[in-house]
C-alpha cells in the first residue's frame, strides 16, 4: 500500500457496501480490508460478480450478504452496527435502463430511498454516493462544474441518479447525515464487465481485422483510473466540512473514442483494423457525446487524477488483457 493510500485510511470503523460485489465496490472493499476496517457487502448479484469477492470470503473482517435493496426488512438489519455506508449498489447498464423504464427507479430511486431510511431509523449519520455526469444531460460541451444547472438528463440513468442526489440531500438535512456525492467520469481498471474499452476488446477478440465504432467516434470523454477513483472519494470523505457536499470526480482531460480504439488496437498487437462507424453525435439514444470536467472543487481538497485520460485508458487496457 502506497504512502497515499495510507494518509487518506479512514478512523477503523464498520463499513457498509451496496453493490459491493461489482467493478467499483469489489475494489473498495479490497481496500478497506487492507487498512483494517471492518467490511459487509450487500448485494443481490444482479450485475456484481461473486470472482471480485470470492478471495475475501475468509476474511475475518468480511461478510456477504445477498439480497436487495428492495427488501427494507432486511437490508435495515443487515445494516445495524455500521458506521459508514458506500451506497454503490445501482442499475449499470444505461441502454437497458432506457429499455425496462422501471429499472433505474427500482434499482436506483427507490433503492436509494430505502438505505437512507434505514439509516435514519438506525440513527446513522454518514453515506458516500457515485452520482453520475449523466445528471448533467446534454450541455452541447460546456466544461461541467458542480454549480452548472439546470441539470436536464437524457437517459432514464441520469434521471435515477439526479432523483437519488435529491433524496440525499433532504435526507442530510433533515436527519443529519453527512454525505459526500460524486458525479464520476468514467472509472476505469481492473475487474470492468462494461464500457467503451471492455466492449472494443470483446469485439477485437472476435474479429481483429475490423472494429465498429457506435457514432462517428468523436464522441469526448473523461477517464480516470479505480485507485484514483476511490483516493477521490476518501479525500472528501476526510477533508470536506460540509454536512452535504457535491464533486466532479474525474479528469479535466479527455480522450475520443477514435483514439480509445486506436489504444487498445496498439495494446493488443494488432495491424490493418478497418475502424467503422454507425454515424451520428451520439452512440445511442440517451448517449452524451462531449463531457468536459472541472474538477477545481476537488483539487482544493489536494485530490488530483495520477494520469491523463488517454493514459488511464492505456493502463486500464493493459490490465484488462492480463486478467
Amino acid at each position: 500500500m502506497d504512502k497515499m493510500e495510507n494518509d487518506l485510511s479512514l478512523e477503523q470503523a464498520n463499513h457498509f457496501i451496496t453493490g459491493g460485489a461489482g467493478f467499483i465496490g469489489s475494489q473498495l472493499a479490497d481496500r478497506l480490508l487492507k487498512e483494517g476496517h471492518k467490511v459487509t457487502v450487500y448485494d443481490n448479484f444482479c450485475t456484481g460478480h461473486m470472482e471480485n469477492v470470492t478471495h475475501n470470503l475468509d476474511h475475518k473482517n468480511f461478510k456477504l450478504i445477498k439480497d436487495d435493496l428492495l427488501n427494507f426488512e432486511i437490508l435495515k438489519e443487515s445494516m445495524k452496527g455500521h458506521d459508514i455506508v458506500w451506497h454503490l449498489a445501482a442499475n449499470t447498464n444505461i441502454c437497458k435502463g432506457n429499455e425496462i423504464t422501471d429499472l433505474d427507479l427500482n434499482n436506483d430511486t427507490v433503492g436509494t430511498r430505502n438505505v437512507l431510511e434505514a439509516m435514519k431509523q438506525l440513527g446513522m449519520n454518514k453515506i458516500m454516493f457515485p452520482s453520475s455526469s449523466t445528471v448533467y444531460g446534454d450541455m452541447d460541451g460546456a466544461c461541467l462544474s458542480e454549480s452548472v444547472g439546470p441539470l436536464l438528463p437524457i437517459s432514464l440513468y441520469g434521471a435515477g441518479k439526479l432523483a437519488c442526489e435529491g433524496l440525499i440531500s433532504a435526507y442530510s438535512f433533515l436527519f443529519d447525515i453527512k454525505a459526500c456525492m460524486f458525479r464520476f467520469g468514467n472509472v476505469v481498471g481492473e475487474r470492468m464487465d462494461h464500457g467503451v474499452i471492455f466492449d472494443f476488446i470483446q469485439k477485437l477478440k472476435k474479429n481483429p481485422k475490423e472494429l465498429l465504432i457506435l457514432g462517428d467516434g468523436k464522441q469526448r470523454k473523461n477517464f480516470f483510473l479505480i485507485e484514483d477513483c476511490l483516493n477521490g472519494m476518501f479525500t472528501a470523505f476526510k477533508k470536506s466540512e460540509k454536512q452535504f457536499d457535491v464533486f466532479n470526480l474525474g479528469n479535466g482531460s479527455f480522450s475520443e473514442v477514435t483514439q480509445i480504439a486506436q489504444i487498445i488496437i496498439e495494446e493488443m498487437g494488432l495491424k490493418n483494423v478497418e475502424l467503422k462507424y454507425t454515424g451520428g453525435k451520439s452512440g445511442w439514444k440517451g448517449d452524451v457525446p462531449v463531457v468536459l470536467y472541472n474538477i477545481d472543487k476537488i483539487k482544493k481538497l489536494g485530490w488530483e487524477p495520477s494520469h491523463s485520460s488517454d493514459e488511464a485508458i492505456r493502463i486500464a487496457t493493459q490490465r484488462l488483457l492480463k486478467s
